[in-house]
């Protein structure tokens, strides 16, 4: 049997304080919630405005919903599970979470399983409707009501929850089929709209080729910027480990990872609809150098990254040797 350690953590002072500091794990960062699962890990999400966090994991069949104590404990305990389709060891039910009148969870292995559940009374407020047999690599909320995933092999699927007709493919995409056959693709999305951008809302996809598109979903049938960028795909296994996030707080910034164990991230303004090569504005080495002099360990990869809500440069990544790195970047550097 596998144990899995879930925690939530304080953040550390001297990421809110001006002063400089070093991160210490003793001083810095105090557990306030803990618990363990009997099954791996694989995706974790909060539901806003709640204590409750779900996990899917590999060929489970099921998600996981649990509860953060309060006052009284601490302790992270396991409430119910959520029926999903189950999926092999290298698959899993992708997740992602949202409070409309109720806590909702879209899960699905497969674009046809996708659905949304309301987790206190485990119904199902919204099913796919699709043929589609293609793996999901993401899916997001882009409001209490429309949900969008994406599959593997980079094909966009918008849904309103509103709606009985389920997801629907949002067309044929020529650079995603023609140009770029048999990658793996992963997306993601811009939390709000940008303000160079008018009113677009723009989604990110992320090839294992390292190709690099925007969409504006008004119109997705072709993106609005495309760049190469130079990552290492040798050994690269799927889209597991590929990751995709916008810059909350910086416009049109973005960071990639899960090619190895550095995470890139790249200032779009001045990227076109043609395909260019583009290089990082800043490149964080921490896990691979976290990772040297371990004989007989395999180099680290980045398993996970994500932006800090309200400080603007910094970002927390999380590597498949248990380390976990919470730092800031600036363009006057080119790494870290």
């Amino acid at each position: 049997m596998i144990s899995t350690c879930l925690s939530f953590t304080i953040p550390p002072e001297s990421l809110s304080g001006r002063e400089k500091k070093g991160l210490c794990p003793e001083r810095d960062f105090k557990v306030e919630h803990g618990g363990f699962s009997d099954h791996p890990v694989y995706q974790l999400k909060h539901v806003p405005k709640t204590s409750l966090l779900v996990t899917s994991g590999p060929a489970d069949g099921f998600l996981q919903v649990w509860h953060m104590g309060q006052d009284e404990t601490d302790v992270i305990k396991p409430l119910y599970t959520v029926h999903t389709t189950r999926g092999e060891e290298h698959c899993w039910a992708k997740i992602a979470t949202a409070f409309s009148k109720s806590a909702w969870v879209l899960h699905g292995l497969r674009v046809s399983d996708v659905q949304v559940t309301e987790m206190e009374s485990r119904r199902t407020v919204f099913m796919a409707g699709s043929t589609s047999t293609d793996e999901v690599a993401t899916l997001e909320f882009l409001d209490e009501a429309a949900v969008l995933a994406c599959s593997t092999k980079g094909q966009l699927f918008l849904g309103d929850t509103r709606q009985p007709q389920g997801l629907l493919w949002v067309g044929e995409d020529a650079h995603v089929s023609e140009v770029l056959p048999g990658q793996s693709w992963c997306a993601g999305v811009c939390c709000a709209p940008l303000l160079s951008s008018g009113d677009r809302r723009l989604v990110a996809r992320l090839s294992s080729a390292g190709r690099v598109m925007l969409t504006d979903l008004r119109n997705p049938m072709r993106p609005v910027k495309m760049a190469q960028c130079s990552v290492p795909t040798g050994g690269l296994c799927g889209a597991g480990f590929l990751s995709v996030s916008f810059a909350p707080l910086l416009g049109e910034h973005l960071a990639i990872s899960g090619f190895d164990g550095i995470v890139r991230v790249y200032d779009t303004h001045n990227w076109s609809p043609s395909v260019q090569d583009v290089n990082p504005a800043f490149v964080h080495k921490g896990h691979v150098f976290s990772g040297v002099g371990k004989a007989g360990d395999a180099a680290p990869v980045t398993t996970s990254h994500a932006w800090h809500p309200s400080k603007p440069r910094t970002l927390l990544s999380a590597a498949s040797d248990g380390s976990l790195h919470v730092w800031d970047w600036s363009e006057l550097c080119a790494a870290s």
